[in-house]
């Protein structure tokens, strides 16, 4: 659908990104060198990643997401910038808070965690809060410290539309809004950039929405997931993934324990996924595009899907969220060998993708691991934990107060 664009906040310009196999010519330094493609200047091979001993961590926050009073507002998720200079928490009391690391680039094998427990690395650069709870929120794919418009990620909340906001200020850059039938705005539940990011794709009710990222206001185009034949997705869309491959496939997960597979260009329904024993709470994709991962709430197992042959899911990864309707972020190393997700036990399990047999293991927290995030190109990583606490009568304050371990974010070092 296509309605009259409105806009409150200014707007920035964000850098367009890079034409899809556009080699641009590199001048060697050396007197009468040859020119070289991009690709041939710019290659480089991630550091090694080591999971046959533990991590050990390198920064720790836990003191700032405190709030007085409220042992509930617990993080909620952690997600590395692309470019690998920062990361982003979202907590249930409606803030982000962006993470700056000014020295990644060169001491991250030496910086090591402060010895005072009680005290946290640092404080966040940027506070942003959000006016109702936080559903989803996701990096603008070609992020890039060095070009400060560029430096935005996008959040969508409870009753309002998708937020798009500044990293390094953390103003409100622009808004993408939904109406349904009643001209109301409608909030998405899942959100996430297409991989030439200039789209912004948003899950619905049944329902995808796709909004043209340098467009913002009321605009968009409306994709019914539920078909005349009752072929497709019913429920809310709680989970979107691009393929890495440029393959042109879009996966998204329902409430309703299904996960499809979509054309991104004309949203053509390709497969239509069954397995998971609860609603789906994540998907992504494998580095090369050819196998899909699948988790979801109450459900102990990972799913492991090649998209190539749905007929039988390949191999399941466990993990402790049999008992748990949160979202537990799961992520793949840079490599793309290896899989980490936290749970309700506190460890962080890490598999091998190729087997998909387990690896190793480490405890992250004292209380559910529900973010893990590994950085772009470094060995390292950010988790986060916390979940809802439920207080009887004969609770006392004191007996609410949280440890330096629970509901807390951390960074791991893996080199």
């Amino acid at each position: 659908m296509s309605e009259s664009q409105s806009q409150s906040q200014p707007q920035q310009s964000l850098s367009p990104p890079p034409q899809q196999g556009e080699l641009l010519s590199v001048a060697v330094a050396a007197e009468g060198g040859d020119k070289v493609t991009s690709e041939q200047a710019f290659s480089w091979t991630p550091p090694a990643m080591r999971f046959d001993v533990a991590p050990y961590r390198t920064h720790h926050f836990c003191r700032q997401f405190r709030s007085r009073g409220n042992p509930n507002n617990f993080l909620k998720g952690v997600k590395w910038s692309p470019d690998g200079s920062c990361f982003v928490t979202s907590c249930e009391n409606t803030t982000l808070r962006v993470f700056h690391l000014s020295e990644y680039e060169s001491n991250y094998e030496t910086r090591s965690f402060s010895e005072d427990p009680d005290e946290d690395s640092y404080v966040a650069s940027v506070v942003i809060t959000e006016g109702e709870s936080i559903y989803d929120f996701c990096w603008y794919p070609f992020m890039s410290a060095s070009d400060t418009t560029s430096c935005v990620f996008a959040t969508t909340t409870r009753d309002h539309p998708i937020h798009l906001w500044d990293s390094t200020t953390g103003e409100l850059r622009c808004t993408y809004r939904a109406y349904d039938a009643m001209d109301e705005i409608t909030a998405a539940f899942s959100v996430a950039f297409n991989p030439s990011a200039t789209k912004i794709v948003a899950g619905y009710n049944k329902t995808l929405r796709v909004f043209d990222l340098h467009r913002p206001g009321r605009d968009f185009v409306q994709h019914s997931k539920l078909k005349g034949s009752k072929e497709g997705q019913s429920g809310i869309l709680s989970a979107l993934a691009f393929s890495p491959s440029h393959n042109g496939m879009l996966a998204t997960g329902s409430y309703d324990q299904s996960v499809a597979i979509y054309r991104e260009d004309n949203m053509e329904l390709l497969y239509l996924l069954h397995g998971q024993e609860g609603g789906i709470t994540h998907v992504q994709f494998s580095k090369d595009g050819n196998y899909l991962y699948t988790g979801a709430r109450k459900d102990p197992y990972i799913l492991c899907w090649d998209v190539r042959n749905t007929v039988e899911i390949v191999y399941k990864l466990y993990r402790s969220t049999e008992y748990t309707n949160q979202r537990i972020l799961f992520d793949i190393e840079p490599y793309g060998r290896h899989l980490a997700t936290g749970g309700q036990d506190g460890l962080v399990h890490v598999y091998d993708l190729q087997t998909g047999h387990w690896t190793s293991s480490f405890s992250a927290a004292s209380d559910t691991v529900n973010g893990f995030s590994f950085h772009p190109f470094l060995p390292m990583a950010a988790s986060s934990s916390g979940h809802r606490r439920f207080a009887t009568l004969d609770d006392s304050e004191e007996d609410l107060s949280l440890s330096t371990s629970e509901n807390c974010a951390s960074v791991w070092s893996f080199s």
